[in-house]
């Protein structure tokens, strides 16, 4: 068991490579690129070893989609260099409006710990300051499927992205996205309104600050 969880010096340099190219280019390598930069001689060689990695922990891909190699944390320990975490770029504290303009990738601290589920979000706007996030902030998001009332949110729709809390109630509208601050209107939801992440922190100065569960503030 032990050596079946051993990364290999080869392991390691695939890690390294797609590390860099997350953290130069902004996006994974795609797998001729892994095979020239292994000096390999066949893409196989290069997907037995994503297979093997995938298997030891150390990152996750999506079938069937090109440049879909995300590192976990498993994978920035093996390598012991600060982890990265996607920058999805700019949602709206504000009306639905603009949408993810980037595929950038953040450096953090060495001491904080992420999952692949995880990611950046810039803030435009000033409806949500009265829940201590303002035009400017840089929060961090988990994707998620289930939501509770009063979670900070990212919502969606074919207008854009925006932040704002998701509140439930048992009379009408039985569910909404109301800002914070009094300048602005509640959002009702539409057919195509979705979900995608709670909110679940700040990062300042490559540490994430969390939100106080009791106030869903930031702490």
């Amino acid at each position: 068991m032990k050596e079946r969880n051993t990364i290999t010096k080869r392991q390691k340099e695939l890690l390294l490579i797609i590390y860099n190219s997350l953290k130069d280019e902004g996006y994974p390598p795609s797998l001729e690129e892994l095979r020239s930069k292994l000096n390999v001689k066949s893409n196989q060689a290069v997907i037995d070893h994503l297979n093997g990695l995938e298997k030891k922990g150390t990152l996750t891909r999506a079938e069937g989609i090109a440049r879909s190699i995300v590192l976990t944390q498993k994978g920035f320990d093996v390598l012991n260099l600060p982890p990265l975490i996607a920058n999805l770029g700019t949602s709206y504290a504000g009306a639905f409006a603009g949408t993810y303009q980037t595929d950038l990738w953040t450096t953090l601290s060495d001491e904080v710990k992420i999952n692949q589920n995880m990611f950046l979000v810039q803030i435009s706007g000033d409806s949500m300051i009265d829940a201590g996030i303002n035009n400017g902030d840089t929060l961090v998001a988990q994707r998620s499927s289930e939501f509770t009332n009063r979670d900070i949110v990212v919502a969606q729709l074919h207008e854009g992205t925006t932040v704002k809390r998701f509140m439930t109630q048992n009379h009408a509208p039985r569910k909404f996205l109301k800002p914070e601050n009094k300048k602005y209107d509640i959002l009702y939801f539409k057919p195509d309104t979705k979900m995608q992440a709670k909110i679940i922190g700040k990062l300042v100065n490559e540490q994430i600050i969390p939100i106080n569960p009791m106030t869903k503030s930031f702490l």
